[in-house]
């Protein structure tokens, strides 16, 4: 069986069910690829440093900087979302019937 046209293979990752969140996973990890690629950038890692800090294979260090790379715009949507989502989500609490809403604290300055 083919897969779907556009469908790109992967050999170290994979979706994973979300609610909202397309973006692929390393594989048998709970780790976003996205959060390798950030912190290679915010610490200033090598591939080497990577693979060693995250306990994964050089190629799947490699596999998930090509993912981000090529999906950025599905990775900035999902950060705008996830960003979105404390602040405007309600939920009810199954146990107490109350409702809780999320919040973002806001550093107030005195004059």
């Amino acid at each position: 069986m083919e897969a779907p046209p556009h469908q790109e293979e992967w050999q170290y990752l994979v979706p994973r069910p979300h609610p909202w969140r397309k973006q692929l996973y390393i594989k048998g990890r709970k780790l976003r690829a996205f959060s390798v690629w950030r912190d290679m950038i915010v610490n200033e890692l090598s591939l080497e440093e990577a693979a060693d800090n995250w306990d994964l294979p050089l190629a799947a260090v490699s596999e998930a900087i090509r993912y981000c790379e090529s999906h950025q715009e599905l990775l900035k949507l999902e950060a705008e979302e996830e960003g979105y989502r404390p602040a405007a989500r309600e939920s009810q609490s199954p146990d107490t019937g109350t409702t809780h809403i999320g919040f973002r604290l806001i550093s107030l300055k005195t004059q």
